[in-house]
């Protein structure tokens, strides 16, 4: 059966980019940085009277990149390609370096032309890329290192009150506190609820090793980048040498298949994350996936989740999507159609097409990038 006539031939007539600069809500750290706002850059692609979306949490140079070389590269090719169009990005940006502000810049894109493309031919993401489940299970991510220890609590608590089973804190600011830290976020979830730590990269090898074991004297499922992910042998060490039951995972700052390829065939995680604002939109979501089920390992979505709510339940290896803090209030902030967690799960909303997410200009506007 042929696409439907308004779809067979679908011309990309515009590219827009907006950016805006949004301020946390209270000073935010993790164990080797620390920040008091977050920039997003939106993407708006068009075809006729059709808007298709996407978004990048990146540096105002990446809205100029795109602007200034991913617009003329996109505008006038078929909306039906994306492949071809996220190759012809790739190809372009050649000179640039493949990973950075170029990845986060073609995520954008990407995911604004799988947004337009699902809408061209009136259905939900998920069901253009192939629903293999109908929700998935978020955990909540936030715990930041700024925050005393009663707001530590407090934000995990309410995330294991409101239904969300797994949660996320950040460790490795100051080491000689974080065994401490993690008991008091253990008493507040009580047993049954999932705590996952998140050291940044922040621990030496030996530091991460011992901290593993004392962890898991709070029962921690989960150590995210206990060394730098560069450190593919210390991870594979972690990994070897860790207390059953506490997973190891990176790969957050992946641009591209071949990072994810390399951190695989190290055998550096038991859990590989990959985003989609950075590796490549939704495309690169995909091979990551692809690359997770050769090596039949799972596969966990960093942040954004608005967007990875649906590349998720296409996924073959998704376990679940990070609920990050910061991420979630802005999509709530600046989106309309965005889902929150029901009973633990982001399920997508089959009602609307694409992402189902509509820009607030006048929200937006109020936050001007810098």
């Amino acid at each position: 059966m042929s696409l439907p006539t308004k779809s067979a031939s679908a011309s990309i007539d515009r590219l827009a980019v907006t950016a805006a600069t949004i301020p946390t809500d209270f000073p935010e750290s993790d164990g080797t940085l620390a920040w008091d706002k977050t920039t997003i850059v939106v993407v708006e692609v068009n075809s006729g009277c059709v808007s298709g979306l996407g978004y990048t949490y990146a540096d105002l140079s990446t809205a100029s990149l795109i602007e200034t070389m991913l617009k003329g590269i996109v505008e006038g090719r078929d909306a039906m390609d994306v492949s071809g169009t996220w190759n012809a990005m790739v190809h372009a940006i050649r000179n640039l370096g493949r990973s950075g502000i170029s990845s986060m810049a073609i995520s954008a894109v990407d995911i604004a032309l799988w947004d337009l493309k699902s809408k061209l031919l009136e259905l939900p993401l998920v069901k253009l890329l192939g629903a293999s489940r109908a929700g998935v299970p978020v955990y909540g991510s936030g715990g930041f290192t700024s925050y005393s220890d009663d707001q530590l609590q407090q934000q995990l608590g309410r995330w294991v009150e409101s239904g969300i089973r797994m949660v996320k804190m950040k460790v490795g600011r100051g080491p000689h506190r974080d065994a401490e830290r993690v008991r008091s976020a253990r008493a507040a979830i009580g047993k049954e609820a999932g705590l996952f730590v998140d050291a940044n990269g922040a621990y030496t090898r030996k530091q991460a090793l011992a901290l593993a074991h004392c962890f898991k004297e709070s029962d921690i499922s989960w150590f995210e980048e206990p060394v730098s992910s560069d450190d593919l042998d210390g991870l594979r060490l972690i990994r070897d040498r860790a207390p059953d039951g506490v997973a190891i995972a990176a790969g957050e700052y992946g641009y591209d298949a071949c990072y994810f390829r390399s951190m695989l065939d190290a055998g550096a995680v038991d859990v590989l994350q990959a985003d989609a604002t950075r590796c490549g939109g939704i495309t690169g979501f995909l091979q990551a996936d692809a690359l997770c089920t050769a090596y039949n390992l799972p596969l966990s979505a960093h942040t954004a989740p608005a967007i990875h709510m649906h590349a998720c339940c296409a996924a073959n290896q998704a376990v679940h999507v990070e609920y990050f803090h910061d991420h979630a209030r802005i999509e709530n902030m600046i989106f309309d159609g965005v889902q929150l967690p029901k009973n633990g799960d982001l399920i997508p909303d089959l009602s609307r097409c694409g992402l189902g997410l509509a820009l607030r200009r006048a929200e937006i506007s109020r936050y001007p990038a810098r």
